[in-house]
């Protein structure tokens, strides 16, 4: 495929380079920034530009990975300049209807994972979910998928935008969790390192219970003795005390 990546950070970092790995390299990143669309068109070995004047007009994808509140200008300009192809969006919870009068094929391609320019994923593992705005489309972008990864299938955007809040809950929110979690070890000396094993075992524990089986701790065990201690060494700092309140009491009514 002749792939033309919009945007040059984290998303499409990785994306690009798995392209590349595979021997697909984009011909094109393009970036609001020349900098940055520079940077990862040398990682990859391809051209760079933030002209939209100069973006390939003929490719066959135009894969769009850019911040949720610029994809709309950035798919206006995009489809201004470029007529043909397919145009595709990365995004969890942004509709493809963002392409509807602007191009005439078109679709999403979410890649479910956390992603960073300084670690490539294995992309073969990443959870893909296609939707397309037609069956030619859907069977193009589902060949795109299928490059990146051994896990790709249909979602419509309805049940795509409850994945992402999901995916939220799952990733973000623990890993904030793992933040205060280091707050609180490093104002007491510790470092958070001591925290990886246990961390490791839980996520272990995922590949082979439900999460309502693999929980423990105070909570779990229905221990308000524990929870109250807790609290009360929590009481100089409002934001940890009401967060640590509030998860422990979703824990407490809902044990089995």
């Amino acid at each position: 495929m002749k792939i033309v990546m919009i945007g040059a950070g984290n998303v499409a970092t990785n994306i690009a380079k798995t392209l590349a790995n595979i021997g697909e390299t984009p011909v094109q990143i393009w970036s609001r920034t020349l900098a940055s669309a520079e940077t990862l068109a040398n990682a990859v070995g391809t051209c760079a530009t933030s002209d939209w004047n100069s973006v390939v007009k003929d490719a066959d994808v135009y894969i769009v990975a850019v911040k949720d509140d610029a994809m709309l200008n950035v798919i206006d300009l995009l489809c201004a300049h470029c007529k043909h192809g397919v145009f595709v969006h990365t995004a969890g919870t942004m509709s493809m209807s963002m392409f509807t009068g602007k191009a005439e094929h078109y679709g999403v391609l979410y890649p479910m994972q956390t992603f960073s320019k300084q670690k490539e994923v294995d992309f073969r593992t990443v959870p893909c979910f296609v939707e397309a705005s037609d069956k030619h489309t859907l069977d193009i972008i589902m060949e795109l998928a299928r490059l990146l990864s051994d896990n790709v299938r249909e979602l419509a955007e309805s049940e795509r935008k409850w994945l992402h809040i999901a995916a939220v809950f799952s990733c973000n929110f623990a890993n904030v969790c793992n933040a205060m979690a280091a707050q609180i070890l490093e104002r007491h000396g510790l470092s958070f390192d001591v925290m990886l094993p246990l961390l490791d075992e839980t996520v272990a524990k995922l590949h082979r219970l439900h999460p309502r089986e693999a929980q423990t701790g105070p909570a779990s065990r229905g221990d308000v003795g524990v929870v109250s201690k807790h609290l009360a060494m929590l009481e100089d700092n409002k934001e940890l005390s009401e967060v640590y309140s509030v998860l422990s009491n979703y824990i407490l009514k809902n044990r089995e």
